[in-house]
């Protein structure tokens, strides 16, 4: 499956969650720490949501850029 994830820069370093999931967040002094952390609980979560028979949500959330022009 494949789930949008959020990534934000923080004090410490890096911060991330799924929308879809909610609950789900990971931090981690590095990004590539951080995008392993977050695949990792995401796969636990979706593994702990099967074995006590819960549906998995469906990926859903869409993320992109927006372009929007700054006046001086």
């Amino acid at each position: 499956m494949r789930f949008a994830v959020v990534f934000e820069k923080t004090e410490m370093g890096w911060s991330a969650y799924p929308p879809d999931l909610p609950g789900v967040g990971v931090a981690a002094s590095s990004l590539e720490e951080t995008r392993d952390l977050i695949r990792e609980a995401i796969a636990l979560h979706l593994e702990d949501l099967r074995l006590t028979g819960q549906p998995i949500p469906p990926a859903s959330s869409k993320a992109d850029y927006v372009e929007v022009a700054v006046s001086a």
